[in-house]
Parts: structure tokens; sequence; C-alpha cells
């Protein structure tokens, strides 16, 4: 069964069994302001590797992304210049993933492409999980099958029963989104929106 996280007044007890999850290099499915999500410490690079596997991605060609708690915690993993401090201060929290030149922080899996993905998601349970871990999450959207029902994408119970061998634990968050986030990106001359998703970018 999914465990239950609400916006706020989350058990103690229940934040850290899943910070200790995460710490040992374990994978969750959580909610975003956007999609559910595959989730590990992004500084535990064999848990990032197992979301890669999961994905069936290869994070020599695809983009990584971490979820951070604030802006002072992204510009430990991620370069900001003054343009994209003030883009992301106007738009964060919020479903928007900017796309910045990754810091020697990050396990080498993320430098493979010299470029990281940065979320700060406007969800208040995520948000408890990665200020809890002190740590950012690495996060990727559930894989999707355009046969499958949509249901596999937003629905806790279904997440679970499709995707929960895959992953320690399923937080059921309450119904999902089925819009991915805006792309930014901020590594060129030009800030450019990349993908068209959910938002509407302010200041660009």
């Amino acid at each position: 069964m999914p465990v239950r996280l609400y916006d706020k007044q989350n058990s103690p007890e229940t934040i850290r069994q899943i910070t200790e999850i995460l710490e040992n290099g374990g994978v969750i499915i959580a909610p975003t302001d956007t999609v559910y999500a595959l989730c590990c410490h992004a500084l535990k690079e064999r848990a990032v590797e197992r979301i890669c596997r999961i994905k069936g991605i290869d994070p020599r060609k695809n983009r990584l992304s971490i979820v951070c708690y604030d802006i002072s915690s992204i510009t430990l993993y991620a370069k900001i210049d003054n343009a994209a401090f003030r883009l992301m201060k106007r738009n964060l929290p919020g479903p928007f993933t900017f796309l910045l030149n990754a810091t020697s922080h990050l396990p080498k899996i993320f430098r493979n492409r010299r470029e990281v993905g940065v979320r700060m998601p406007d969800n208040p349970i995520i948000r408890e999980i990665v200020r809890a871990l002190d740590a950012p999450l690495m996060c990727s959207s559930l894989p999707y099958d355009p046969n499958d029902d949509i249901e596999y994408l937003t629905n806790p119970e279904l997440i679970e029963e499709k995707w929960g061998h895959s992953a320690d634990l399923v937080i059921d968050g309450g119904i999902g989104g089925t819009e991915v986030s805006t792309i930014v990106d901020c590594t060129g001359r030009e800030v450019e929106i990349v993908r068209e998703g959910a938002g509407v970018l302010q200041g660009i």
C-alpha cells in the first residue's frame, strides 16, 4: 500500500523512514507539482543509475534533473548567473525545470553532459522530503506507455500496482497531474524555452 502524506502535519517518524530509504540508496515514487516521479538521493550514484535503468535512459545522452528545497541550495549544484537567478526567483517554486551548468558537487553521472535540470516544485510533500533529507533528489517522471490508462500515472494505488516492484516506496499525495514541467535552458547567451509544459514563465 502507498504511504499517505499530506500538505502539512505529517508524522515526523514517517518522514524519517522515507529519508532513511533515500539515504540507503533506495528509490521512491512521489508527487510533484506536475506528475508523479521516480526519486532518489541525487548524491547516491548507484541509486541514480537504478532510476536510469528503470526509465531505460542513458545518462551520457539524456539530461538528469534534481529537486532542491530552495535557490540557495541550488547554487551548490548548479552555476547560476544573475539573469538566471532573477528568472528563477520570480518563478520558483513552480512547474519549471531550469537547465544549468552542473558543479563538481554532483556525482560524475550528472557531469557527463555538464548540464543538470533543476526543479523546485510547488508541492509541499516533496519539498518536505527534500528539506528533511538535506540533500537534492534526482527525479524523473514515471515511464508512460500511450496504450496505458492515464490513471496509471495519476492514481497512487494504480501507480503502486504498476510500478511498486521497481521502487522501495510509493507515496500517496493524492491524484497527480498529467502535464510535464516547462523546460527552460539557461546555459546559453539567451534564455530559451525548449519544452512547453505546465505553468507560464514570468520575466523572460
